[in-house]
């Protein structure tokens, strides 16, 4: 009985240190949550910064969102989306409503042959903030071998989510650094946080473009240049097929609001209080568990989307 104390002894700290440290994280994480997003920040960005601002996906959701919120910070705004018809409508409303200059690039970013008529359209541009926002998902949760059109989807998920982060960076960034000001905000996605199976190839595209910006802003932070990993969970967009807007779940004009006031504060974010609480689950949580959590959800939403679909 007494040889047993000493490792009782040895648990009960092992657990009271446990506690204790995620006691820590989860304070510090909420210290820091309320630092940035309750203090009632003004946006770190601007017309000082350069007269214009890009976004990418721009006439829905999140990217347009962020035009908008750019717009009210008096910069002028040129969108980029493969709709002509869309652009002409979010331009006009942008126009009308901030009363600043507006451009449009009409560019489809499944595909790879539209950077040199990007590029000639930015030439002579002095542009601020680049937003690369444009994306790609799953119809729905599949595994690898049977998602529908496999090599398209593969194609146009790596040129969507990956080649057009690259590219559109590597477009705008000199003009940054010559000026040594800038600010790029790339949108990961929480999908890209830990692996998500049943989507495999959004999930492992969104974990590159979080890697991605986390390496340029380490690289390009001492010439001025900010660069920004937005990792949202789900948002009220068409992308996500989430209408009605929650306190989890918010509106696309709601979050980008929010995330906008960690510009220049974090390069790596949620973006939203909620969604910074849980990512903070989400990253003590063990890997395994969270894995597996991630793959039930998908064989259900699987599963709902199958039959529903069977029935129509």
């Amino acid at each position: 009985m007494e040889s047993a104390l000493p490792a009782a002894c040895f648990l009960y700290w092992v657990g009271a240190g446990t506690v204790a440290y995620l006691a820590l994280r989860i304070s510090y994480s909420l210290f820091t949550a309320l630092q940035v997003w309750g203090l009632g920040r003004e946006p770190g960005v601007g017309p000082g910064l350069g007269e214009w601002a890009v976004v990418t996906g721009s006439t829905d959701g999140i990217g347009k969102s962020y035009a908008e919120e750019l717009a009210k910070c008096g910069m002028k705004i040129i969108l980029i989306s493969r709709s002509q018809d869309k652009l002409n409508q979010v331009s006009s409303e942008i126009r009308e409503k901030f009363k600043v200059e507006t451009r449009i690039i009409v560019a489809d970013f499944a595909s790879e042959d539209i950077y040199d008529k990007i590029e000639a359209s930015l030439t002579g541009l002095k542009i601020g903030v680049l937003v690369n926002n444009v994306g790609m998902s799953y119809e729905y949760p599949e595994y690898f071998l049977e998602i529908p059109d496999l090599d398209n989807i593969i194609k146009k998920l790596i040129n969507v989510n990956i080649l057009s982060v690259c590219k559109m960076t590597r477009l705008v960034l000199p003009g940054m650094v010559e000026r040594s000001k800038g600010v790029i905000l790339n949108i990961s996605s929480a999908s890209g946080m830990s692996p998500v199976p049943l989507l495999t190839i959004y999930s492992a595209t969104k974990a590159f473009v979080d890697f991605f910006s986390q390496c340029i802003h380490e690289e390009y932070k001492s010439k001025g240049i900010f660069v920004q990993s937005v990792l949202p969970f789900f948002v009220a967009t068409k992308m996500a097929k989430v209408r009605k807007p929650t306190l989890q779940v918010p509106s696309s004009e709601t979050y980008v609001k929010s995330a906008m006031k960690t510009v220049g504060l974090k390069s790596r974010t949620n973006g939203y209080l909620v969604h910074s609480l849980m990512g903070t689950i989400l990253s003590i949580l063990p890997s395994w568990l969270y894995i597996k959590i991630a793959m039930n959800i998908g064989k259900t939403t699987r599963a709902h989307y199958l039959k529903k679909a069977k029935k129509n």
